[in-house]
């Protein structure tokens, strides 16, 4: 006998199985990843099911929704079957989520560790496909006066002019800085030339009495801190 001419769509599967039912019927944490967004890219193609088209999506990115959270809608409508407004929905759920996890981790007023900085600032910076440098304010009492871009740049590095950061600082009246930025690669290891950066701030810091207390990397896999590992 012969396979079947059309695939058979998901209004075709016994009512438990589709995303929809499924989902009102067992609760949200009995679907897979694709049948999560299955719902969200809403109907599929004559050749796929919306769950299928799912796994090829979510195959594409490893499984990884963290991968997946930080493709862009041209990325996203590469794929047949989605188009701006599918794209749109799938980059707008997952940032919700996101969202939502950084509201359950408050950010400190007060910077008393490396930990408190990461926390203030990973919003900012993971999923971001291209790198960024920031820095964090803070008067003598490590109470947060401001948090400032420096400079947007590009997959392997941004440019910092030291003029800008202590420029931004004296505005503020800061006593410190901490010093972050991101590696869009996932690496936490510093380069050469954020190790001569730092020297360098730390250099001019200590002429105009602003302490640089820390450089933070964030990556989606954590960050590292030069003043934990002693590099000041």
């Amino acid at each position: 006998m012969g396979g079947y001419e059309n695939k058979i769509g998901i209004k075709s599967w016994a009512e438990e199985d589709r995303p929809r039912e499924k989902l009102a019927g067992q609760g949200r944490r009995a679907l897979t990843d694709a049948e999560l967004i299955a719902i969200l890219i809403g109907s599929g193609s004559r050749d796929e099911t919306a769950v299928e088209l799912s796994k090829r999506i979510l195959h594409h990115y490893d499984n990884d929704l963290n991968k997946l959270g930080k493709a862009s809608i041209n990325e996203l409508s590469n794929f047949k079957g989605i188009g701006e407004a599918k794209a749109i929905s799938i980059i707008a759920a997952l940032e919700i989520g996101r969202r939502r996890n950084d509201f359950e981790t408050k950010a400190p007023d007060i910077i008393s560790s490396s930990k408190d900085a990461y926390n203030l600032m990973r919003r900012h910076l993971v999923d971001l496909n291209h790198e960024e440098f920031w820095i964090i304010l803070t008067g003598r009492s490590q109470k947060v006066l401001a948090k400032e871009l420096i400079s947007k740049g590009g997959l392997s590095n941004t440019v910092i002019d030291p003029k800008v950061i202590f420029g931004v600082a004296l505005q503020h009246q800061a006593s410190n800085i901490i010093l972050i930025h991101n590696h869009p690669s996932g690496s936490l290891k510093p380069s050469q030339n954020d190790i001569v950066l730092t020297k360098k701030l730390v250099s001019a810091g200590g002429i105009l009495d602003i302490k640089i207390l820390d450089h933070l990397i964030i990556s989606d896999l954590g960050y590292f801190s030069f003043a934990d590992e002693g590099l000041f």
